[in-house]
């Protein structure tokens, strides 16, 4: 028995992880599931990595998206 894990999807925008038709964050439809890299920010205030991708909100991003 193979058990695929269903490929997740990421916001062409604004690059976070989202599950369902639309970006919950800005709204956008435009998804893919072409990204590379995996990026968590759980305190965005006193994250580096966060404020050199100009993010704002915790959460799980791709850091690249084709």
């Amino acid at each position: 028995m193979v058990v695929r894990k269903k490929q997740a999807t990421v916001c062409r925008q604004c690059h976070r992880v989202v599950e369902g038709e639309a970006c919950t964050v800005c709204g956008s439809p435009m998804l893919t599931q072409d990204w590379a890299g995996y990026l968590v920010i759980i305190d965005p205030e006193h994250s580096e990595m966060a404020r050199r991708l100009n993010i704002k909100l915790a959460g799980r991003y791709a850091l690249k998206v084709r």
